[in-house]
């Protein structure tokens, strides 16, 4: 399955729609499989009001069936799902990562580097389709095309959604042990 060529396909029909399809996830499955589409509002530009909609998914799933109906590039049954990028947004090329200099990113490589294949840093600098990348106070180089997966890690205290300790609870306190009894 080439995804680059559905990409390919598809987002100059979504940016008619005023939308950017970011990226495609196909998932092999028993009896068919799931093609997952991401797109995102092309006015968006960190505006909530301008954020995809379910509208905006259903429109496109419209278009993208329709258009994958006359190329038929994807043999057999699958799925077709259309989404947004959502809060752990997917990244799928180095300009994709260049939108978010500075914030944190999970990277699944296809081959390990030292003897890693999965990263979480910084994106600290993109240029051409390298991305570098603080990881562990260490600058990796990462060519875009060495990545197999790779999204945004959220910042979950800046969205207030940062767990707080119950009121009366201490923190680490062991449950079913009683100070000053040993056996």
């Amino acid at each position: 399955m080439q995804t680059e060529a559905i990409v390919a396909r598809v987002a100059p029909a979504l940016a008619e729609l005023g939308l950017e399809c970011l990226g495609v996830e196909w998932n092999a499955g028993h009896g068919g499989g799931l093609l997952r589409v991401y797109i995102d509002s092309l006015r968006h530009e960190g505006d909530a009001a301008n954020a995809v909609s379910v509208d905006d998914c259903e429109a496109a799933s419209r278009e993208i069936s329709a258009l994958l109906d006359v190329d038929d590039p994807i043999p057999g049954h699958y799925m077709l799902e259309v989404s947004s990028p959502g809060i752990e947004r997917p990244l799928f090329n180095a300009s994709q990562f260049a939108r978010f200099l500075g914030q944190d990113a999970k990277v699944t490589l296809k081959l390990p580097r030292d003897g890693r294949r999965r990263l979480r840093g910084r994106i600290a600098v993109v240029d051409g389709n390298r991305i570098g990348m603080d990881v562990d106070g260490v600058q990796m180089d990462i060519g875009d095309d060495e990545i197999e997966s790779a999204h945004l890690v959220p910042d979950w205290d800046a969205l207030g959604y940062t767990p707080k300790p119950k009121p009366g609870k201490a923190p680490n306190a062991t449950k079913g042990k009683k100070a000053g009894r040993t056996r």
